[in-house]
């Protein structure tokens, strides 16, 4: 077992060796700091009607994202009473965890070397899901891609959302940082 303070993420390592480099020539800029770097990266389950129906699934959900994440995630409630959906205020409706540092990294590096490769039908992720600041979001349809889910134990197949925040300014730069890391990018 690696000791906690000898180990730093293979993804890290990277960023601090060759892409702040490649970066810093790319878009000139003058010294390390104003290089984009990541900040965070936040991950999604909503259950939704199936919540509503069995409050057992968000609990399922939650220990779901635990596992993937390394972190515990925490349920996400409804804020308000919506009488349609039959959602009331304070019922567990999802999980959600934020993870930084290396937990980051490692999630990052496990989601493009084994989780995307799992993907049926995987052509790449799109370019275009930037959100005009420099932070990407996607989603993917089974959760089960990730190899810390036993899929024989899965009750409930779940839809995840990633949101990768960086401190770039613009999308090209996020682009650029988040393609240095192997982002698989559609054509």
């Amino acid at each position: 077992m690696l000791d906690a303070q000898t180990y730093v993420p293979r993804l890290k390592t990277l960023y601090r060796d060759e892409i702040r480099g490649k970066l810093k020539k790319e878009f000139g800029y003058g010294n390390d700091m104003q290089t984009p770097r990541l900040e965070k990266i936040v991950l999604n389950i909503g259950c939704g009607a199936e919540a509503v129906r069995d409050s057992k699934k968000a609990r399922s959900a939650q220990e779901d994202l635990t596992k993937i994440a390394g972190q515990k995630a925490l349920i996400t409630k409804a804020k308000k009473s919506i009488a349609g959906f039959k959602v009331r205020e304070d019922m567990p409706l999802g999980a959600k965890v934020t993870l930084r540092g290396d937990r980051m990294y490692d999630f990052l590096d496990r989601l493009v070397t084994i989780a995307l490769p799992r993907v049926r039908d995987f052509r790449g992720v799109s370019p275009d899901a930037f959100d005009g600041r420099g932070n990407y979001a996607m989603g993917l349809r089974e959760h089960i891609v990730f190899p810390e889910i036993d899929f024989d134990q899965v009750d409930e197949v779940w839809g995840m959302d990633i949101i990768i925040v960086t401190t770039a300014a613009t999308d090209a730069e996020a682009k650029s940082l988040i393609g240095h890391f192997n982002m698989p990018w559609s054509k």
